[in-house]
């Protein structure tokens, strides 16, 4: 079940880097690696920091899921595009999802609290950063106005919080992910935004 989540997810992400890709004009070589990017970039930074093979070299569905999300963005981008708002809404349960997978795996792998809320916002964040750096946008993580890493952040903490509490395992998961998941929706529906600098206008 946690296998079919995580592909998802990855579905998901591989679908808006693919799109970005449409946005840039890119060639469909170009919407193939940001889709890969997007939906591996994270957790393959996660595995490598831990010190493990990559989850992403160990089946071969982490590979052919990027790949399906570009065929179907390069041939129906307009279509896909058109169902963008439910994508966002999948996208922030994707968000929810690796960040609390993420933080529990470097838990597991002897990380400190801190160090594994950290490591479980670059899985569910790191993805689009390498996304935004290729398109040469702003990273996301740095401009962060739409409240995509904050609701990691906190998902992340939930995540350590509950496992330092003993409860592991997928009722704890599926709590850090929903609290992430319904701060990143509200965000989106109330237009919550990160603050500039002091004097700094909208």
């Amino acid at each position: 079940m946690s296998e079919i989540l995580d592909l998802a997810g990855i579905f998901v992400f591989a679908l808006s880097g693919a799109l970005m890709g449409v946005r840039k004009r890119l060639d469909v070589v170009g919407m193939g690696v940001l889709a890969g990017m997007t939906a591996l970039g994270g957790g393959v930074v996660r595995d490598l920091i831990l010190n493990v093979r990559p989850i992403a070299f160990q089946s071969l569905g982490y590979v052919l899921v990027p790949v399906v999300a570009t065929v179907i963005v390069f041939f129906w981008h307009p279509h896909v595009a058109r169902v963008m708002p439910a994508i966002l809404v999948l996208d922030a349960a994707g968000l929810g999802l690796f960040c609390a997978v993420g933080t529990e795996k470097a838990l597991e792998y002897g990380l400190n609290p801190l160090h594994a809320a950290l490591l479980g916002v670059a899985t569910a964040v790191g993805g689009g950063m390498l996304r935004d750096v290729l398109a040469g946008e702003i990273p996301t993580l740095l401009y962060d106005r739409q409240l995509y890493a904050v609701p990691a952040m906190l998902g992340s903490a939930g995540m350590a919080g509950l496992y330092g509490l003993g409860l592991h395992g997928w009722p704890a998961t599926l709590a850090a992910a929903v609290l992430a998941f319904g701060l990143r929706i509200a965000a989106m529906r109330r237009n919550w935004r990160a603050p500039l600098a002091r004097g700094l206008s909208e």
